[in-house]
């Protein structure tokens, strides 16, 4: 065996030493993200009754911009700006967490809505951008999400109230993850049929969420046009997403297709519900199944899906797969499944609160699995370097 130059141990020491760590700049967006998350899930609690504490009003008055702008606004953009890498696209991140902050805080209500309302056309921006460089239908489809966004907070700053903005926040995030799916199925050499049916569902989306813009029976009409198109997105989803084939193989490629794929069963579910009410405020039953189904089934259990690529994407750190993932995915629909059903439907009370504790710690528990196997990985990361430089010395 031959001796190591100078400094070659205490250089392979010091790489050992070293493990991926988020990118600075980056780490006041997703606090700003996750504290958004944390007072929307606080805020849940207070809508669903329960004595604890009111910490802010706005925690549950702006339970869902919070959630859906504050929060996925912000991680949604902040992955658009992270992909694009360009200095000025994270403005979309920044604008979208500092309004979701200004919400949380009470401000004069003007400030939060303005804030937001300028991300989504950072955000749009964003989209042109990368349109431009490489055309193709899920960026346009992405960016139409973008502008569902913007509408929604155009609509909040003229006055309007948050149930009337809901199928515009929805079209944002509907959009937003059929768009990424889109993509994928690209890949997967899409016929042209295919194409056309997503565009006639997503035709039918789009031309509900403009008819809800109408006060009047036209409102109804375009709720129940918004509810046909998520059913005919969903079934598009589960017929042509790569994730009916990629659900055969273990490990973290199967964890990803069973969240997308019970994901498209509940924007089915929501599609349902909303094709059949047409006025979501008829009833406080059919607004929160309404809601719930579209915006914790669908969209919570693609965030849970897609949470092993874009965390590394995102934060530059590994997030490797662990089995006891399924646990957080399994307590949110098995809760969601309960609020639906017994607590919305049956009007159980006590399974309506057993239901809505259960969605929460869910997305807590998600937060938490993600954070530690990410800290396991980091700290399992300079041992095994350091055996890999051991076992490189010992052969030369």
């Amino acid at each position: 065996m031959t001796s190591a130059p100078p400094g070659a141990r205490p250089a392979a020491a010091a790489s050992a030493r070293r493990a991926p760590s988020v990118p600075r700049p980056r780490v006041p967006l997703l606090l700003a993200g996750l504290v958004c998350l944390l007072a929307a899930l606080w805020g849940g609690l207070l809508l669903l009754g329960l004595p604890v504490p009111t910490l802010l009003a706005s925690t549950a008055a702006d339970h869902g911009p919070l959630m859906a702008l504050g929060f996925l606004g912000t991680v949604i953009s902040l992955e658009r700006a992270v992909a694009l890498g360009r200095r000025w696209g994270y403005a979309a991140p920044a604008l979208a967490g500092t309004g979701g902050l200004a919400v949380l805080v009470s401000l004069p209500p003007v400030v939060g809505r303005l804030l937001l309302c300028t991300a989504s056309i950072v955000l749009v921006v964003v989209y042109v951008v990368v349109h431009r460089i490489q055309p193709a239908l899920h960026l346009r489809v992405m960016a139409a999400g973008a502008v569902c966004w913007y509408v929604a907070t155009l609509l909040w700053l003229t006055g309007w109230t948050l149930p009337r903005l809901v199928p515009w926040i929805a079209g944002f995030l509907v959009l937003t993850i059929l768009g990424e799916r889109l993509e994928l199925a690209r890949v997967a050499m899409l016929t042209r049929s295919s194409v056309r049916q997503f565009l006639l569902a997503a035709g039918l989306f789009g031309a509900g969420l403009v008819l809800t813009t109408i006060a009047g029976a036209a409102t109804q009409v375009g709720v129940r046009l918004v509810g046909a198109g998520m059913i005919g997105l969903a079934a598009w989803g589960a017929a042509h997403d790569v994730a009916r084939r990629t659900v055969k193989i273990a490990g973290v490629t199967r964890f990803m297709a069973v969240c997308l794929l019970t994901g498209y069963v509940w924007l089915l579910v929501g599609g349902v519900i909303w094709l059949v009410a047409g006025d979501l405020g008829a009833g406080i039953a059919v607004y929160d199944a309404a809601l719930h189904a579209v915006f914790l089934g669908f969209v919570m259990s693609m965030i849970f899906g897609h949470a092993p690529v874009i965390v590394p994407a995102v934060m530059r750190v590994r997030l490797p797969y662990r089995g006891w993932f399924y646990a957080h995915v399994a307590l949110l629909h098995v809760s969601l499944l309960v609020r639906v059903v017994l607590g919305d439907a049956l009007g159980l009370t006590a399974w309506w609160h057993v239901g809505g504790v259960g969605t929460e710690l869910a997305i807590l528990l998600f937060l938490g699995a993600s954070v530690t196997a990410v800290v396991r990985a980091r700290r399992a990361a300079p041992v095994r370097s350091q055996v890999r430089a051991a076992s490189t010395e010992e052969t030369r």
